[in-house]
């Protein structure tokens, strides 16, 4: 029997409210309380109107430690495999003192939707030994996003003192949602369509918001829903087309770099799933190739120039890995290409000229006429 997708999970759905985790002094001051705010800002149409593309570069060596020091002719920008005039060129170093205006924000995403019990209060444990490391003085701004069965509560600023982000940390419940049907089929799209809207209204706050965002995600991924006994509609392929392009634009737009951290660690070692975004990280041209899978967290944070990592229990060393990626870049900048049609997709590659050394950066955009 074949089995055919809901409409559900489809489109990236800006009803989320936003509760804000109300912003923390320097100071170890009282944690404050939940206040709703209305939904955050509405993402641009597919695509926007943009020109200019920022894209932020890691460079390391075979070791995985970065490389400081290019310049801007050590580097070759191609777009769909033309080269493309570099505008821009500047490069972050914490090491020299160069660094980013504003600093680099960590954002910390506890996902209880998408994990067991067990697994959140692990990640508790995990996240919170992170920010109280250095008797609680941490390197790079940070704030924390909690998603849960009542929605998505995003913190209103960022923090340098993990004591009083650790104590706010506290005073919310992150238990498991309960989900009609969980078992099956559509228990996994509710799951998913829960995932994308918390995705959304997360990407939505932070494009008002300047500077770099490194998101980290803690998660075994959503249900990616896909398979040879999954079949969408046309309908439903535009749709979901539509959906991966509106999130492809706004984690760039936002200048976000998403980073997912399975939660599972061993646990999960060996399981086909934890790799089978592989299968999904080329980029999507047409709405006919369209699949609810290119929506995934591992996909998408691959795609935004992030990481994923899995297979480990060490989860601070994780988010250390995560949080080192802001102590030396580089930003470049490029006019877009102006499209034949409407959300037509340019992959993008940077390369250094060095033996030895890779440039990680998102791999695409959707260039308008």
């Amino acid at each position: 029997m074949k089995l055919k997708t809901t409409p559900l999970f489809l489109g990236l759905c800006l009803a989320t409210m936003l509760l804000p985790l109300s912003s923390l002094s320097e100071q170890n001051s009282p944690p404050p309380q939940l206040q709703p705010q209305p939904a955050g800002p509405s993402l641009p149409p597919p695509g926007g109107t943009d020109r200019q593309i920022t894209l932020d570069v890691q460079v390391t060596d075979r070791y995985g430690a970065p490389v400081r020091g290019l310049q801007k002719q050590d580097f070759t920008l191609m777009d769909d495999e033309q080269p493309k005039n570099i505008l821009s060129f500047h490069a972050v170093d914490s090491a020299t003192g160069s660094t980013a205006d504003p600093p680099v924000e960590i954002i910390l995403v506890i996902d209880a939707v998408n994990a067991s019990p067990e697994t959140v209060a692990y990640e508790r444990s995990e996240v919170k030994k992170f920010l109280r490391q250095n008797a609680g003085k941490l390197a790079q701004p940070v704030s924390l996003v909690i998603f849960t069965n009542t929605g998505t509560k995003i913190q209103e600023g960022s923090s340098r003192d993990g004591n009083a982000l650790a104590s706010l940390y506290d005073q919310y419940e992150t238990g498991v949602r309960s989900i009609t049907r969980s078992q099956g089929f559509y228990g996994a799209a509710e799951r998913s369509d829960l995932s994308i809207k918390a995705v959304t209204s997360l990407v939505a706050y932070e494009r008002a918001q300047p500077g770099r965002k490194l998101v980290i995600w803690f998660s075994p991924g959503w249900p990616m829903l896909s398979g040879p006994n999954i079949q969408l509609s046309d309908k439903n392929e535009r749709q979901l087309f539509n959906s991966i392009v509106e999130a492809s634009t706004g984690l760039r737009q936002a200048r976000i770099a998403l980073y997912s951290v399975d939660p599972l660690g061993l646990d999960d070692a060996g399981e086909i799933r934890i790799s089978y975004y592989k299968e999904f990280l080329k980029g999507i041209t047409s709405s006919s190739r369209a699949l609810p899978g290119d929506l995934g967290l591992q996909v998408l944070a691959v795609q935004s120039g992030g990481r994923v990592f899995n297979s480990s229990n060490d989860l601070t060393g994780a988010i250390a890995n995560c949080e080192a990626d802001a102590n030396a870049f580089y930003v470049l900048s490029f006019d877009a290409a102006r499209a034949d049609r409407a959300n037509e997709y340019h992959s993008l590659g940077v390369t250094v000229d060095k033996p030895g050394i890779t440039a990680r950066t998102r791999t695409g955009y959707y260039a308008q006429p």
